[in-house]
């Protein structure tokens, strides 16, 4: 008995330890193998959420059907006993089954997002405008270099006017960043492809060489700046900032950016930033970061998700006032690698007159 109770806790410390692998920041911080520790902390995420929802899932099963018949199931009926064994071993196997969708089916399931804006007074050399956004790429243990291609491929098929991508390229310090970046410098669009910097970039303390990197591939990643485009008789005006960490005041200095008299379009991969860029002036904001929930549920037609208890901005355009924000499901994952109810996607803004 005392080896078991032994082998028990040994189990339960190196699920702790291997759980606690699946935060990237620790990976790039402590300088860790990135690859290994994803897959070590992917499966014990997926050990906990698998054995907490079998087991309230069971323990609900047995509660209703002791409300049910107070007296238990009668020894003379074997059918029913059978009936009940199966419905709990099923109950017992679901969130095993649906980790198993999520991972193999729906997280590689890209698909091409097709959104239109509408805006007051658009210039009429923006009418039309087709941009294309990609994000949370996060190349790593759970996204090959092969299905990124597949995504690539798909983007330019969209023969958009401008490419735009809100950050998050990798995971952890260790991911092959290079390859990522190989892999954007195919996409093709009219006026080129612009970029700025997710969270995962500044963990792994990689965003001086992803911008010299970028640049040197032909992808500008606005660090702080601003390109200006024109699109006939019309300015599009992009600006760029490096992730904005909450608690310490958004997007400061970030109206010297804006070009009176041009459209406005600001990059920035937390969401969060919308009140504060329709505030400096900002016509566009588009941003990732929420993986839109990532894990997503429908209950009395609400999406119920993590991401939803962080920020208001999970998925989708949202308006203030002339001014929108596009949050977008993005493409790869964190985590357990699943998605379930929150597809990869390829977003495709058409920007329209209102």
């Amino acid at each position: 008995m005392r080896f078991a109770y032994w082998g028990a806790g040994a189990f339960y410390f190196l699920m702790a330890a291997s759980f606690a692998l699946g935060f990237s920041f620790l990976v790039s911080k402590y300088k860790l193998p990135a690859s290994p520790s994803q897959v070590a902390g992917a499966v014990a995420q997926v050990w906990l959420f698998g054995s907490t929802a079998s087991y309230l899932a069971y323990r609900a099963f047995r509660f209703l059907v002791r409300k049910a018949s107070p007296e238990g199931p009668t020894p003379h009926d074997p059918t029913r006993r059978k009936l009940l064994s199966a419905t709990g071993g099923a109950l017992i196997a679901a969130p095993f089954a649906l980790v198993g969708y999520g991972a193999y089916v729906e997280r590689l399931d890209f698909h091409v997002r097709e959104v239109e804006i509408p805006i007051p007074n658009l210039p009429d050399g923006l009418d039309g405008l087709r941009l294309v956004q990609l994000s949370d790429i996060h190349l790593s243990a759970f996204l090959s270099e092969k299905d990124l291609a597949r995504v690539i491929d798909s983007a330019n098929e969209l023969r958009p006017h401008l490419t735009l991508v809100t950050g998050d390229l990798i995971t952890a310090a260790g991911d092959p960043l290079d390859a990522c970046l190989r892999q954007l410098s195919r996409l093709r669009a009219d006026a080129g492809i612009l970029g700025c910097m997710g969270n995962h970039e500044d963990y792994a303390m990689a965003e001086s060489y992803t911008e010299r990197e970028g640049a040197r591939l032909g992808i500008p990643f606005l660090r702080g700046w601003a390109r200006a485009l024109r699109f006939g008789d019309a300015v599009m005006n992009v600006a760029g900032v490096d992730y904005q960490r909450s608690g310490r005041g958004y997007l400061r200095g970030a109206e010297r950016m804006v070009v009176p008299g041009a459209y406005n379009v600001l990059l920035s991969h937390n969401p969060d930033v919308f009140p504060v860029a329709v505030r400096k002036g900002f016509d566009l904001t588009l941003a990732g970061h929420t993986h839109g929930g990532q894990v997503s549920v429908e209950i009395l037609h609400q999406p119920v998700n993590a991401a939803r208890f962080f920020t208001p901005y999970v998925y989708g355009l949202y308006r203030k006032g002339a001014a929108s924000a596009y949050v977008t499901r993005g493409i790869g994952t964190i985590g357990i690698p699943m998605r379930i109810g929150a597809p990869p996607e390829i977003a495709l803004l058409r920007l329209r007159k209102a």
